[in-house]
């Protein structure tokens, strides 16, 4: 059981991970250093220890303490208790879902395990914003896709944003980084998929088109900006768009992935 430990000082050195995981820059080295991530809210964090990631230890005020109790009765980590006030001042945010946990990392999969019996699968070409990455795997979680693929400068998928706009679809949903980008596509066509790249490009054809008849389909999405490179988009086996009204070319990509997962869950 969760030793519960009460605290007034939000400097206190036990409570390095929250305090020192504030700020991005540190973030990215701690993270990648030690493999932290931080979960927020009682759902996400009974997701994340349900999947499998080990606490280091939760963060809460005491008036969260008991919606987490049975959660706080399988770990042997300590519960640092605080009041509110000093849990935001600790974080530097309000943390005003319940709870936190700093959770170990785990190894990331190889692509050949992630795709393991995968019929719909999303492809992520440098989305940077971690809303949208979060946003997106929430949508494929909900719309039957069964794993996600990330070129190496996507965001990432388990900062603390991501995965409470995603809502913890980040534990229930195989993903991981491709190790190469410029020959993916390809390789994923060989490996039995039909590759579609949503895109603006002259040859593009509705996605009710692109999706119609493909077994094993693997949606491909690219950035907030100029969206899919040229490689991508030149090597995808399909490329598709969303149609809509005169005037409106495109939506934000985490709207059209939604769109896009709906459609292609039905073909």
């Amino acid at each position: 059981m969760a030793e519960l430990v009460e605290l007034d000082d939000p400097n206190d050195p036990r409570l390095g991970d929250y305090r020192d995981l504030r700020d991005v820059e540190l973030r990215k080295h701690l993270e990648a250093e030690h493999g932290l991530f931080l979960a927020e809210g009682e759902k996400v964090v009974r997701r994340a220890v349900g999947a499998g990631y080990a606490p280091r230890s939760f963060l809460m005020a005491p008036r969260w303490v008991k919606g987490l109790s049975d959660v706080l009765e399988e770990c042997d980590v300590p519960c640092f208790v605080l009041p509110e006030a000093l849990v935001e001042q600790v974080t530097g945010f309000h943390v005003h879902r319940g709870a936190l946990a700093s959770m170990e990392r785990a190894a990331l999969p190889s692509v050949e395990q992630v795709l393991t019996g995968a019929r719909s699968v999303l492809v992520l070409e440098d989305i940077v914003d971690h809303t949208n990455v979060g946003a997106i795997f929430r949508s494929g979680a909900a719309l039957g896709f069964d794993a996600v693929l990330l070129a190496p400068r996507c965001a990432d998928p388990l900062y603390r944003r991501s995965v409470k706009v995603g809502m913890g679809a980040v534990f229930s949903t195989p993903w991981t980084r491709l190790p190469e980008w410029y020959d993916a596509l390809p390789t994923l066509s060989a490996a039995g998929f039909t590759t579609v790249a949503l895109t603006l490009a002259p040859d593009a054809v509705p996605i009710e088109d692109a999706v119609s008849g493909v077994d094993r389909l693997a949606l491909v999405l690219g950035s907030e900006g100029h969206g899919l490179s040229s490689r991508w988009e030149a090597s995808a086996d399909r490329r598709a768009i969303i149609p809509m009204r005169a005037g409106i070319d495109s939506l934000n990509v985490a709207a059209a992935s939604a769109v896009a997962c709906y459609i292609a869950a039905r073909r």
